[in-house]
């Protein structure tokens, strides 16, 4: 008996408590990003980077970072339809690792007469490691979110049945 009482508990929390757990995922997606973004644009060998590549790479940068923290604000207050939105942005995420990292770390520059690679190894894996951690995050973040939110809205109809009876 004690159990279904602390899961009515639990759930009839929720209608009081905000979504911390989404919120602040979408937070450490945001972070994991900004060490992307840094690790990237720090980067100067030869004019490689120098291309419109990198110019729309720092716009959809600007624009996941808008679009995750709205998310983040959605989130807590447990509404669903921002879980599509962090499963879309997880996914850009992952989609990301192919586009700029994997071509710089395949590039060849010449600086000063050698031929140097534009991302080394430990870059690459390190910048991996960014986007896939952000993208898990964001990921997880929108299933806590849409599980919690089911969960608050079967809550929410046996209160109206209570209710109504």
């Amino acid at each position: 008996m004690s159990d279904i009482n602390e899961k009515e508990i639990r759930l009839d929390r929720m209608r009081y408590v905000k979504n911390t757990a989404s919120s602040r995922l979408c937070y450490l997606a945001i972070l994991l990003n900004v060490f992307y973004f840094v690790s990237i644009y720090k980067s100067d060998v030869g004019s490689w980077y120098y291309q419109i590549l990198i110019g729309a790479s720092i716009v959809y940068n600007l624009l996941f970072m808008l679009m995750a923290f709205l998310s983040s604000e959605g989130v807590k207050n447990y509404q669903a339809s921002y879980s599509k939105l962090l499963y879309a942005l997880g996914a850009g995420q992952i989609a990301r690792i192919f586009i700029l990292p994997l071509q710089a770390h395949q590039a060849m520059v010449k600086v000063g007469g050698a031929e140097v690679a534009v991302m080394g190894d430990g870059q690459f894996i390190r910048v991996i490691i960014y986007l896939a951690g952000s993208a898990a995050c964001l990921l997880a973040a929108g299933l806590i979110n849409q599980r919690k939110c089911a969960a608050l809205a079967g809550h929410l109809k046996t209160l109206e049945a209570k209710e109504a009876a």
